[in-house]
């Protein structure tokens, strides 16, 4: 078999192969079935987890850091009195404002990598439709 040959039946697969996706696409817009596709997202459940982070967050930023003035307060007066548990209870104070700044940017990057997942797939389902209609097009004139 030459290279011509060959090249006009790998060709002529390929063209089979896109002809065959094209003809199962949905509707523009329709955003096809999750049983129809290998990629599914579902917008209503990255939303559903973003708006938890967030809420999570929040109620972090509150509740996380009630009890951080009063033991400072006292880390600094068992301190001052030389006991030796009030450098231990600073450290226990720092540790905790850490720990709490970490589960804080966590929260916060779930929730908006969420959101900038929904954007992107949103933008990808746009683009994807635009290329598979000028494919389309492009299949018409070869035939």
């Amino acid at each position: 078999m030459t290279f011509d040959q060959e090249w006009a039946e790998l060709r002529g697969q390929a063209a089979e192969r896109a002809h065959t996706r094209l003809n199962t696409v949905t509707s523009p817009g329709s955003g096809g079935s999750a049983a129809d596709s290998d990629l599914s997202v579902n917008r209503d459940d990255l939303g559903a987890i973003g708006h938890d982070a967030y809420e999570l967050r929040t109620r972090l930023t509150r509740d996380g850091d009630h009890a951080r003035p009063a033991t400072f307060d006292a880390a600094i007066a068992l301190t001052n009195e030389s006991f030796a548990s009030g450098s231990a209870l600073l450290k226990v104070h720092d540790r905790w404002n850490t720990q709490l700044r970490t589960l804080l940017d966590a929260c916060a990057q779930v929730s908006n990598h969420l959101n900038y997942t929904r954007a992107a797939h949103a933008n990808d389902d746009v683009r994807i439709a635009g290329d598979l209609m000028s494919v389309s097009k492009l299949n018409q004139y070869m035939k």
